[in-house]
């Protein structure tokens, strides 16, 4: 079972950082990948690398508290921030800092396609300059010893899916840069709004595969609309590694087959109630520190379902976890709802 209860907050004051293995990681995403979410994933798997939500540049050299935007928990390990931005004295500033609070890696956001991030030259609107991209890297590696990675679409609007995509990972190569994580669509950046940029656009999953080939010294990840272990194990045929994102969230259950079918390690639980319970610790270290119960429960909802009492669970949660003074009692009854004796999917 995991040991939640030592679980630290905030700054990271000396643990030592474990090798990386992008084998298999879940992706960043707005609202969803917080702190929270990632101390439950890490109840499920112990060797995905996880990811924080993209951080700004601006979050982080002028908000405040700093602790707002990168606190985690030790537990969180590996742990990677993806940044936003363009500027590459404010990226490099912003990498010695995750550098300096215990982030395993720092990762450039190219591919977010909002028009906000566009608006600050963020996202995916930077496939057009990758020039930008590669002073942005070199400027990050100059000024940090972790990894630095680079998430990006296979191109934007009307750019060639081949010769645009393989001249933007040619010159940020070129800059340093050594692992990519692809996701397999285009970004369509006028006429369609950043939901539907992630369903609309078709996946291309062939063309990444063959950037690999393409570059074999380069690390090439995928991600994109990938729903399965199986599905995983089917693209690491081809590429490094694999990236899942709204499958990992809204079906978490999937991350405890994670370490026995791509590390060959044993799983940290057995069933859902053993991860749910042993996310209590944190639970209370969190609510202790002034957090709200439905900060931390609304990244469960997804764990029970298909099972009996999956429903209830989610309901009682739903209905109470918000509530002034909700505590472990409100937790305890939701489980208290549902039955599970499945074992980790193999």
């Amino acid at each position: 079972m995991n040991d939640m209860a030592n679980a630290t907050t905030g700054m990271n004051t000396g643990t030592a950082r474990p090798a990386l293995d992008r084998t298999f990681s879940v992706a960043p995403m707005m609202d969803w990948t917080t702190r929270d979410y990632r101390a439950f994933a890490r109840t499920l798997t112990r060797e995905a690398l996880l990811y924080t939500e993209m951080v700004t540049t601006g979050a982080i050299l002028h908000g405040s508290p700093r602790e707002r935007f990168l606190g985690y928990s030790d537990v969180e390990h590996p742990l990677a921030l993806q940044l936003g931005g363009s500027d590459p004295a404010e990226l490099a500033e912003c990498a010695a800092i995750a550098e300096a609070w215990g982030y395993d890696e720092v990762n450039l956001n190219v591919g977010c396609p909002s028009d906000r991030v566009q608006n600050n030259l963020i996202g995916a609107c930077l496939m057009a300059y990758p020039d930008k991209v590669a002073a942005a890297v070199r400027a990050m590696q100059a000024a940090v010893s972790i990894p630095v990675t680079v998430k990006c679409r296979i191109g934007i609007d009307d750019q060639d899916e081949d010769a645009d995509l393989a001249r933007f990972i040619g010159t940020v190569a070129d800059a340093g840069a050594d692992t990519f994580i692809i996701h397999a669509r285009k970004a369509w950046l006028e006429g369609l709004s950043p939901k539907e940029n992630r369903d609309v656009p078709p996946l291309n999953y062939a063309r990444v595969h063959r950037l690999k080939a393409q570059y074999p010294a380069l690390h090439i990840g995928i991600n994109g609309g990938i729903k399965s272990l199986k599905d995983c194990q089917a693209h690491l045929e081809h590429v490094d590694s694999v990236m899942i994102g709204r499958e990992a969230y809204q079906n978490p259950w999937l991350l405890a087959g994670v370490d026995a079918a791509l590390y060959d390690t044993p799983s940290p639980v057995t069933s859902r109630q053993e991860a749910a319970r042993a996310l209590r610790p944190y639970i209370a270290e969190r609510l202790a520190a002034g957090a709200k119960l439905n900060h931390v429960t609304r990244h469960l909802l997804g764990l029970f379902q298909g099972c009996p009492g999956g429903r209830q669970f989610r309901r009682h949660l739903s209905e109470n976890a918000h509530r002034p003074g909700a505590d472990l009692a409100v937790f305890d009854e939701a489980l208290s709802k549902v039955h599970d004796s499945e074992r980790a999917i193999a």
